[in-house]
């Protein structure tokens, strides 16, 4: 349940301060849902499959920006060799998620944000990484059970918050600043952007908030 929230906040909060950085990508992003979803009703989750350049994005930030530096350790059931490397029966094998996302043998230029490189053709873009190119919700019998509520709770945060706001940098600010916590792996800072409603004052209302201005002031 913790995962649930940590996770998907985490990915989203780090793939809006990346797209705040590049424009252009964030245009692509609104522009899908513009295309998808419209303006005129809220997205669902029925929508979330034809929304492959937004999950592009998260995937990319999953990669990226990890929440936590590694998995949980594994034992060897028995000896085995592994790329060449022989893990002995009862070794704990620890994966870096930030070795494996950030891996130049793997990813062209992995430091930069390209949600691009997760597209292939009309493939439907899925949240998890059957490779362990980089680690998201990890695979097989000790894969993550929760992969399908993560991947709903996840995309659905992000389109909600794409769709319904128009975000822009502070007065002042020219860049958002990528930079990691020294403890761990979420942003050094509270990301701080200004929101302004893109859709009809309708959507916005709420049983106990009354009015679109209401909802956006709290």
């Amino acid at each position: 349940m913790i995962a649930s929230v940590d996770n998907p906040s985490n990915a989203v909060e780090w793939a809006l301060a990346e797209m705040m950085n590049k424009p252009d990508t964030m245009r692509k992003a609104m522009a899908e849902l513009d295309r998808v979803v419209g303006r005129d009703r809220l997205v669902q989750e029925p929508d979330l499959r034809s929304l492959n350049y937004l999950k592009a994005c998260i995937r990319e930030a999953f990669r990226l920006h990890p929440y936590h530096p590694f998995n949980p350790p594994r034992v060897a059931m028995a000896d085995t060799t592994i790329a060449g490397y022989s893990i002995p029966r009862g070794s704990q094998v620890i994966l870096s998620r930030v070795g494996l996302g950030r891996n130049p043998k793997v990813w062209d230029d992995p430091l930069e944000f390209r949600p691009e490189r997760h597209l292939a053709g009309d493939a439907t873009v899925g949240l998890g990484e059957p490779e362990l190119r980089f680690l998201s919700f990890s695979t097989g019998r000790r894969g993550c059970p929760g992969i399908s509520l993560g991947t709903l709770i996840t995309v659905m945060l992000f389109a909600r918050l794409l769709q319904g706001f128009t975000w822009s940098k502070p007065p002042g600010v020219d860049r958002v600043e990528l930079r990691e916590a020294d403890a761990s792996l979420v942003m050094a800072g509270p990301l701080r952007l200004q929101a302004k409603p893109r859709l009809p004052a309708r959507l916005y209302q709420a049983k106990h908030h009354g009015s679109a201005r209401q909802l956006y002031k709290e």
